[in-house]
């Protein structure tokens, strides 16, 4: 009775209604309660919120309090299947007053599908549709048009050039290492290399920054040797492990360059402040040279100094690429033509929202 009688004395209404449902679109465990406070509640300082199980008749818990005003509690320490009440109780300094108890009981569930993630399905979808379409037509002979990509187009005419000048070919996979997808996107134009090495009987020397990348090299070097039908021209000791100091792998690969003279230079993989350095050496003795990297801060050393540059995803499609394997072939194209579609929708929604129409920006907002 003084709660009350002291409430109505500071003119402090009871929330209303307050109501409890089971969180939507969650794996369950999970309740929310929301309530309405009165504009004359100028001077709250607490609410707290009370949850009583299985009755109204139990003992309340307060499961949550905020200390400025909210309309909104989500609570996170239910059990599934186990009916609750709530109410909730407002504070102004030592004065409290408390809502009336939910009449009806919130009984917390998970739910099947998320309605949120809509978005994410329908993206979802269409991309796997993409890919699906262009990989059977891949497999069923249809022709797929892939730009040509110049810096894999001209690996024949470097390998061919440095073989009629009498040069060893010099492959640099980078300072990756095989976890590294760039290292592994490098291994795939190493076969190549080593392949059209071995049909034109050239010298392909790859040093190593790392020795686990080392025995990779070394197995796809022979792999290319054994494809183009001349295993006896392989030799291990041409991939070998150099040194993992970032700049001693550098002066190491420069005095190879200036030592051997290769007439091609292959640099792939992942590169950091080395790799100016070694595109200048590479330039200074007439080397042709193909780069590659997914390093935004080093592709313009490349550009630069080298013939040839793999611009990011060039180098993750070179596999495909190279060996035209059709399921390889059809995962590009469905990717390509997936980006092609989210940079259409891009440009629509950035339209629409020129002229204040928002329903394409407020249906991917929930994603």
């Amino acid at each position: 009775m003084i709660p009350l009688l002291l409430s109505i004395l500071f003119s402090l209404e009871p929330v209303r209604n307050v109501r409890a449902f089971d969180t939507p679109d969650d794996g369950g465990g999970s309740i929310t309660v929301t309530w309405e406070i009165p504009e004359s509640n100028t001077s709250i300082t607490r609410i707290e919120i009370f949850r009583m199980e299985g009755s109204t008749e139990a003992t309340p818990e307060l499961v949550g309090y905020f200390l400025r005003p909210q309309t909104q509690f989500v609570d996170n320490t239910v059990e599934d299947g186990v009916p609750y009440y709530y109410f909730v109780r407002i504070r102004s300094d030592s004065v409290y007053v408390d809502s009336k108890i939910t009449a009806t009981p919130a009984i917390s569930k998970a739910q099947w599908f998320n309605s949120r993630r809509i978005p994410a399905l329908i993206i979802l979808v269409l991309y796997f549709g993409f890919l699906m379409f262009y990989i059977f037509k891949a497999k069923s002979g249809g022709s797929l048009f892939i730009r040509k990509i110049a810096g894999l187009e001209a690996i024949d005419e470097a390998v061919g050039r440095s073989t009629e000048m009498g040069r060893p070919i010099l492959y640099i996979l980078g300072l990756g290492y095989i976890s590294d997808i760039p290292t592994v996107a490098s291994l795939a134009i190493l076969k190549r290399v080593s392949k059209k090495a071995a049909e034109y009987e050239a010298e392909v020397i790859v040093p190593c920054f790392d020795p686990i990348v080392m025995v990779a090299a070394q197995e796809t070097v022979k792999e290319g040797y054994l494809e183009a039908g001349r295993p006896d021209l392989y030799n291990e000791g041409q991939v070998f492990y150099l040194t993992s100091d970032q700049f001693g792998y550098a002066a190491g690969v420069d005095g190879i360059m200036l030592r051997q003279r290769p007439g091609a230079v292959f640099l792939q993989g992942l590169f950091f402040a080395e790799s100016l350095i070694l595109a200048e050496t590479g330039h200074s003795i007439g080397a042709i040279q193909i780069s590659g990297t997914t390093s935004v801060t080093q592709l313009p050393f490349f550009i630069a100094a080298t013939d040839y540059t793999l611009i990011g995803e060039e180098m993750y499609a070179a596999s495909a690429y190279l060996s035209k394997d059709p399921l390889a072939l059809g995962t590009i194209k469905g990717e390509d033509v997936a980006k092609m579609v989210l940079v259409v929708l891009i440009l629509i929604g950035t339209l629409l929202e020129t002229f204040g129409i928002h329903w394409l920006s407020n249906f991917f907002a929930l994603f």
